[in-house]
């Protein structure tokens, strides 16, 4: 059967058109008789998309993302030229309905050119840099939704002042549906930005 593609409404055959899909076709058992959002193609509402949030300026002692939606199955923390005005470390920390600050279980190690670290286990968030003065971090941590509320999260972060890397591996499991995120530390960010993807 012939197809005519009329460059506004998406594509019309003999009989019947089809308007603009807007997401990426799924199927069920190899076929799909009928496009329906949300169930025969993937939107960003029914987690076929990853979501970018709007980049924030690190300032204060705490950037904070909410609104995560619950199909949210996978986050990504990105830090871009990221400091603190003291030596405390930065850490994230997940919420449900309110953030969370303890119950983190792991480790993670800094180690490289002049700065070695021996791992230290976690409790309070998945720590991300910190630990000496005039410290500049970038790169990120992925935080992962295993199974019902439980979250394990693994990342690295370098610095730019010297050949130093951080590395994080962990687990949190929270009381309900992940909705928000925080990324903080005991002392005032002084620069680079913050970001979120979810997926």
């Amino acid at each position: 059967m012939p197809v005519t593609i009329n460059g506004t409404t998406g594509v019309t055959t003999p009989g019947a058109t089809v308007g603009a899909i807007t997401g990426i076709l799924k199927a069920t058992s190899g076929v799909v008789s009928q496009a329906v959002a949300g169930t025969d193609y993937l939107t960003s509402t029914s987690g076929g998309a990853i979501t970018l949030e709007t980049a924030q300026t690190a300032s204060g002692t705490a950037v904070d993302f909410t609104g995560i939606p619950s199909w949210a199955k996978r986050i990504t923390v990105m830090l871009n030229g990221v400091s603190t005005n003291g030596t405390a470390d930065v850490r994230v920390q997940l919420g449900s309905g309110s953030i969370d600050p303890s119950g983190y279980i792991g480790s993670y190690t800094s180690q490289g050119t002049g700065n070695v670290v021996a791992g230290v286990i976690l409790s309070s968030g998945f720590v991300v840099g910190g630990g000496s003065l005039a410290v500049v971090f970038y790169g990120g941590i992925i935080i992962t939704n295993i199974s019902g509320n439980t979250w394990v999260a693994f990342g690295n972060t370098g610095r730019s002042d010297l050949g130093a890397t951080f590395t994080v591996g962990g687990s949190k499991t929270l009381s309900g549906t992940l909705d928000s995120l925080r990324v903080t530390s005991a002392n005032t960010f002084d620069a680079g930005t913050i970001n979120i993807s979810y997926e």
